[in-house]
């Protein structure tokens, strides 16, 4: 079974206990509630959600938002099952892959993710894929590696990360691979919103913003990149405040 397969199979088998699972008071919890604000601020009308599970985030958008246009995408179809038995149509919570989202380009105002990109091998070809379809902004809530760990070992990672030595040091530890298997997460990847941070800034030049969503170990500092293992970041692509 490759990582794809098995970590959808994952999904599947805590799909009963997903909602359980995931708490609206943590790193996500703060970052959606960022967002709420993002999107009033904007005026934003439309939005994708990528790798949107059982539609938690969708349900409590369209109860703040009732006027806006909320669809997310879920590959893992007993996790839309889920979404389903809670009153969500299919026409909000539907199949779809986020590598390839079949959508024109500048579809949806802006085109989110929450704790997806750790799951995938390629995360810049689905925030390539965000980009495009997005017509004003992009959203991430996700791991930053560097920001785990204690200071030694988040030192040392960043001083792998300088010598552009950390992707060969991560597939050795990793056996090759480059991705983890846990029972509380399933099949995951050593990821930072920061690794994407180039390919976002080439496309959003209406502003970057970035938020610590979960300090780790010690006190924040301004360099997220050491202190911060959880950050959500907005990018503006083209958009006036209203």
């Amino acid at each position: 079974m490759d990582e794809i397969a098995a970590q959808r199979d994952y999904f599947a088998r805590t799909a009963p206990d997903y909602d359980l699972l995931h708490s609206d008071k943590d790193e996500h919890g703060v970052a959606l509630a960022w967002f709420e604000g993002i999107f009033q601020f904007y005026g934003f009308e439309s939005y994708l959600e990528v790798g949107a599970g059982t539609g938690r985030h969708l349900i409590q958008l369209q109860r703040h938002f009732p006027n806006g246009r909320f669809v997310g995408v879920e590959p893992v179809e007993t996790l839309r099952q889920q979404g389903y038995a809670k009153g969500i149509s299919q026409e909000v919570l539907i199949d779809g892959d986020g590598y390839h989202l079949d959508y024109p380009d500048g579809s949806f105002d802006v085109v989110t993710e929450f704790a997806v990109l750790h799951h995938v091998r390629y995360p810049e070809r689905m925030v390539t894929e965000m980009l495009r379809v997005a017509r004003k902004a992009i959203f991430i809530s996700d791991c930053n590696n560097f920001g785990h760990g204690s200071r030694a070992d988040r030192t040392l990672k960043l001083t792998l990360r300088r010598l552009s030595l950390w992707r060969v040091f991560d597939w050795v530890r990793s056996g090759g691979k480059r991705y983890y298997i846990s029972e509380g997460d399933g099949v995951a990847y050593s990821y930072s919103v920061f690794n994407n941070l180039n390919l976002i800034r080439q496309v959003c030049m209406g502003g970057i913003h970035i938020l610590n969503t979960a300090q780790l170990d010690g006190p924040a500092t301004p360099d997220l990149l050491m202190s911060a293992s959880h950050v959500a970041l907005l990018g503006i692509k083209q958009v006036q405040k209203r």
